[in-house]
């Protein structure tokens, strides 16, 4: 296990209104009510998160579901290594019925709120509803203990571009 430092991320706010001062609300990733978000916004919300010139000089990158989906997302570089990932399929639309939240599709944990989904304590596995993120986006992490088929690497120095709605 690496423990990653810096670890940063990016997720898409939709639905949102905001007055002059920042102030406002955001239908899915809200960020306690402020434009300028400090913090992971509430769910469900895709995320990009990259953890840049790391263990043996490498970055870290990944697309995360672990706090829902509520847009597709690339996350490519744009130099110094091949591989990218992306999670474009239609998880709003085709969103199990429990998960469903106005604009986005809920991760199970914060419908359920129990161990088997939020592996808050031990080991989890996959379950149910992780397979239903993982199939439709293999590259993105479905659940908090999804490492071996979420998490890629690229040489430190690589440029990265993330799109939302691609």
């Amino acid at each position: 296990t690496v423990a990653l430092l810096d670890f940063v991320f990016r997720l898409a706010c939709t639905g949102c209104s905001f007055d002059g001062n920042g102030n406002g609300h955001c239908q899915t990733g809200d960020c306690g009510g402020k434009l300028a978000c400090t913090a992971y916004g509430s769910p469900p919300n895709t995320l990009a998160e990259f953890a840049l010139n790391q263990y043996q000089n490498l970055d870290f990158i990944d697309i995360s579901l672990v706090d829902g989906f509520n847009v597709p997302m690339d996350f490519n570089p744009t130099s110094g290594c091949s591989r990218g990932i992306r999670c474009t399929a239609d998880i709003v639309g085709q969103c199990p019925n429990m998960l469903k939240a106005p604009g986005g599709c809920n991760n199970p944990c914060t419908v359920f709120k129990t161990n088997e989904y939020c592996c808050n304590s031990g080991g989890c596995g996959p379950t149910n509803y992780s397979k239903f993120f993982k199939n439709r986006c293999p590259d993105a992490y479905s659940y908090p203990k999804d490492d071996q088929t979420s998490t890629f690497t690229c040489p430190g120095g690589t440029n990265y571009k993330v799109i939302f709605c691609p």
